[in-house]
C-alpha cells in the first residue's frame, strides 16, 4: 500500500465523519468551559474515541480532564496528535478550541481505520492551555515519553505554517492592609488597593523600558468590598512575556520588584505567587511544517511567511513546553478574516461558522496525511529528528530553567501553574 493509497484512505474516512466532526465542534462551542473544567468536553470526545472502537483512559497524567487514546503499529514511530477544548472568561471559544479539539480528534480517528498503520498514534486531550499549562503538568507525568513527534493546529485569520510565539509567565499577587473606616478614621488603614494601584502603575512605568519583543499586562481581580472601607485585601494578575524563558528570567524580577515596593510604599504585605511552570517560546520543527504545509496545499490551503507578520506579533501556548521536548509543529488556520482579531467574541462567532468548519475538517486531513509522512517517510523522520536534535542544547538549557523561582522578601514560592493563551 503506497503512501499516497494511504492519505486518500484517512481523507476519505474524514469525508465520511464530516457531519460527526461538525456536530462535535458545535457542541463544545455551545457549552465553554474555563481550564480544568472541561467535563462536558472532555466526556464528549472521549466518549466518541470510545464509539469509534479505540480504548480510552480517561482523567489521564493527573488531571481530571485530560484523556489518552493509543493505538498502531507496536514497533514504528509514535506520532502524538493533539486536541484541546478549553474556553476563554466571558468570550467563550474566542480562540477557537472547539476547532482545534475536533481537527485532532478527526486524525486520529482516521488513523485508527487504516488496518496496517505503518506506526503508532498517541492521541492526546489536553486541557487548560489558556490557563495553567495543561501540557506542561501531563508531559511532567511522562505523556510524550517515547514520542517522535507531536502535533496541532490552531485557529487564526490566517494560514500560517507556525504560530509566533514567545515565553510566559503569571503572577498573582495579594496585598494585605488593614480595615478602617474611610472617612472617620482613614489614619488607622493600611489600603491594600492603593498597594495594586501602586504597583500597577509601576508595571505601567516599566514598559516603557522593556525590549519590543516583550510585554507585560494585567488585570486587578480584587479591589475592596465598600468605599467607606480602607480596602484591607486587594488583588491583582499580570502575564510577563519575553522572547524565550532566558529573556523572561530578569524581566520577571522587574516586575516581582514593582510589587515589593508597592508593599514597602503603603505598609502593606504582599504575597508573590509565580507560576509553577512558565510557557516556552515554541520551537517549530520546519521539515514538519514542510511537510503539513505541503499537505494542506493538496487540500487547497495556501500558507503565508511567518516572516510577513508584524514585529512583536506574538501570543504564547503551552505547546511551546513540548516543542522542547520532541520535535513539534503548531501550524495557524484561518477561520475569520483578516480583520476580525483573536480573544474576541467576533472570533467566537467565527468559530462556529462555515468557515470554522472548514477549518477542522481541513486541519484534520493535514494532521493525519502528515501523521503518515512521518511514519511512512524514513528519511523525513530522520531529517526531523536531526533538526530537533540540532537545538537539543538550547531545549535542555529551557527546560532546566522552568525550575528556577523569582524569590525576594515577600516572596512565596508556590502558587498557580503559569498561565498562557494560544493566540494573545
Amino acid at each position: 500500500m503506497t503512501l499516497e493509497s494511504l492519505k486518500k484512505d484517512v481523507t476519505d474516512a474524514i469525508d465520511a465523519m464530516q457531519a460527526e466532526l461538525l456536530e462535535l465542534s458545535h457542541a463544545i462551542h455551545q457549552e465553554p468551559e474555563l481550564a480544568l473544567e472541561e467535563f462536558k468536553a472532555a466526556e464528549r470526545l472521549a466518549g466518541a474515541v470510545e464509539a469509534h472502537g479505540v480504548a480510552v483512559q480517561r482523567e489521564s497524567f493527573g488531571l481530571k480532564t485530560s484523556y489518552v487514546a493509543e493505538f498502531g503499529k507496536a514497533s514504528g514511530p509514535i506520532i502524538a496528535v493533539l486536541s484541546e477544548y478549553d474556553a476563554l472568561p466571558g468570550v467563550g471559544h474566542a480562540c477557537g478550541h472547539n476547532i482545534i479539539a475536533t481537527a485532532g480528534f478527526g486524525a486520529a480517528m482516521a488513523l485508527s481505520k487504516l488496518p496496517r498503520l505503518p506506526g503508532r498514534v498517541r492521541y492526546l486531550g489536553t486541557p487548560a492551555e489558556e490557563r495553567f499549562g495543561g501540557k506542561e503538568i501531563i508531559a511532567r507525568a511522562g505523556a510524550f515519553e517515547r514520542v517522535d513527534a507531536a502535533m496541532m493546529i490552531h485557529p487564526s485569520n490566517l494560514d500560517l505554517a507556525t504560530m509566533p510565539c514567545i515565553a510566559i509567565a503569571e503572577v498573582e499577587v495579594t496585598f494585605h492592609g488593614r480595615a478602617a473606616h474611610a472617612s472617620a478614621m482613614p489614619h488607622r488603614g493600611l489600603n491594600a488597593l492603593d498597594a495594586v494601584v501602586t504597583a500597577y502603575q509601576s508595571i505601567a512605568q516599566l514598559r516603557q523600558h522593556i525590549r519590543q519583543t516583550e510585554r507585560i499586562h494585567g488585570i486587578i481581580t480584587e479591589g475592596g468590598l465598600a468605599a467607606n472601607i480602607v480596602p484591607e485585601r486587594a488583588a491583582c494578575r499580570f502575564y510577563v512575556r519575553a522572547a524565550d524563558v532566558h529573556e523572561l528570567a530578569p524581566l520577571k524580577k522587574r516586575v516581582h520588584a514593582c510589587f515589593e515596593a508597592a508593599a514597602l510604599s503603603t505598609g502593606c504585605t504582599a504575597e508573590i505567587r509565580w507560576g509553577d511552570a512558565d510557557y516556552l517560546d515554541l520551537k517549530t520543527n520546519w521539515p514538519m511544517a514542510d511537510a503539513f504545509t505541503q499537505n494542506a496545499a493538496l487540500i487547497g490551503r495556501e500558507f503565508a511567511s511567518p516572516k510577513t507578520m508584524p514585529p512583536g506579533f506574538a501570543g504564547s501556548t503551552d505547546m511551546g513546553n513540548v516543542s522542547h521536548r520532541v520535535p513539534s509543529i503548531h501550524p495557524m488556520m484561518a477561520v475569520a478574516p483578516m480583520g476580525v482579531i483573536i480573544h474576541n467574541a467576533e472570533f467566537a462567532r467565527w468559530a462556529a461558522s462555515d468557515k470554522g468548519d472548514a477549518a477542522a475538517i481541513d486541519g484534520a486531513k493535514a494532521l493525519a496525511m502528515t501523521a503518515l509522512d512521518l511514519m511512512y517517510d524514513k528519511t523525513l523522520l530522520a531529517t526531523v529528528q536531526a533538526d530537533f536534535e540540532a537545538t537539543a542544547d538550547v531545549s535542555k538549557a529551557a527546560l532546566a530553567k522552568l525550575n528556577e523561582k523569582v524569590t525576594g522578601s515577600h516572596a512565596h514560592g508556590h502558587g498557580h501553574a503559569a498561565a498562557g493563551c494560544g493566540c494573545a
